[in-house]
């Protein structure tokens, strides 16, 4: 992951845990701060849920699943994942860009939903960016004590910061 988030409002993400709300049953993957400092949780869909926990297992199909195909697509056009961005929360629903760069220097930007960005840089081993905006309106402060980060996540609700959108 890059050190410098090639966008200059964005803010480098790790991703620090993939959990089930239990009062909604929805998977939650929880990103972070690279300085520990914050954490993000964003609802997502059972099947995002699945890609993201076979790649964090490092579990591989005997077939290319969709994420594996995209990406594979990607690369066969001569181009790689440069990172992704999460750039809005709007009503509830997070938005994310893939940002590709071509072989020759050509970028382009990509609408995606947050699961499949972070799906897809977990495979092309990618920067997972958010913009400083978001962070603002949607992140929560972590803690070093794990049953404390377990206390927050059961309170949130995902009407409070973003839920999944089919």
């Amino acid at each position: 992951m890059a050190s410098q988030p090639p966008d200059q409002h964005a803010v480098a993400l790790k991703l620090r845990a993939l959990v089930m709300d239990p009062v909604s049953h929805m998977p939650v993957v929880v990103l972070q701060r690279e300085d520990q400092s914050a954490f993000l949780p964003i609802w997502i869909g059972l099947c995002e849920a699945n890609a993201i926990a076979l790649q964090m297992e490092g579990v591989s199909s005997p077939r290319p699943m969709t994420h594996d195909l995209l990406l594979s697509l990607i690369q066969s056009l001569d181009y790689s994942l440069e990172h992704v961005l999460i750039h809005t929360l709007q009503d509830n629903v997070f938005f994310a860009r893939l940002h590709l760069r071509a072989n020759g220097g050509r970028t382009v930007e990509v609408d995606a939903r947050p699961s499949d960005a972070v799906a897809l840089a977990l495979r092309a081993s990618a920067p997972i960016l958010a913009t400083d905006e978001v962070l603002r309106v949607a992140e929560t402060t972590a803690t070093d004590d794990e049953e404390t980060l377990r206390t927050i996540l059961r309170r949130l609700r995902p009407e409070d910061l973003g839920e999944y959108e089919m």
